[in-house]
């Protein structure tokens, strides 16, 4: 995780977090890759794509970089899920970032979980216009 493109978009994630929350959500782009609690983005295509996932991201939906980015983020979540995310998409979108979110997701091999007391905001390029959305967690649970 060291291409130029990675580190700008970590960048992103880590200045989009403390515009709107005035809160630090890690030091460095490459702190935030192995940090210990779950962060992923998605651009703003109608049917957005991930287009970033940390270590800790990476391991939970048991995917590689390249696979992960190249995942709808919609299928992160099971069917029955969709249209709550959609609307917390839309809420985090009017309203810069929401809080204590939880859902259930679902693995590249199948595994629910839920996720907990999870942020999602709107992440801001160089030019302070939105670029996408991410979302951070460290609390999961499996379903068995």
């Amino acid at each position: 995780m060291n291409s130029p493109w990675q580190l700008q978009q970590a960048q992103r994630l880590i200045d989009s977090f403390h515009h709107w929350t005035g809160k630090t959500l890690i030091q460095t782009p490459e702190a935030l890759f192995e940090a210990p609690f779950v962060v992923v983005s998605h651009g703003t295509d109608p049917d957005p794509i991930f287009n970033y996932g940390n270590r800790q991201a990476l391991t939970l939906w048991e995917m590689d970089w390249e696979a992960f980015t190249q995942l709808p983020s919609r299928k992160s979540a099971e069917p029955v899920s969709q249209e709550e995310r959609s609307r917390l998409l839309a809420q985090a979108k009017a309203q810069g970032y929401i809080s204590d979110y939880r859902g259930v997701r679902i693995s590249s091999a199948g595994k629910r979980f839920w996720i907990e007391d999870v942020i999602l905001w709107t992440v801001l390029d160089e030019f302070n216009q939105p670029s996408g959305q991410a979302a951070t967690f460290s609390t999961w649970k499996f379903i068995p």
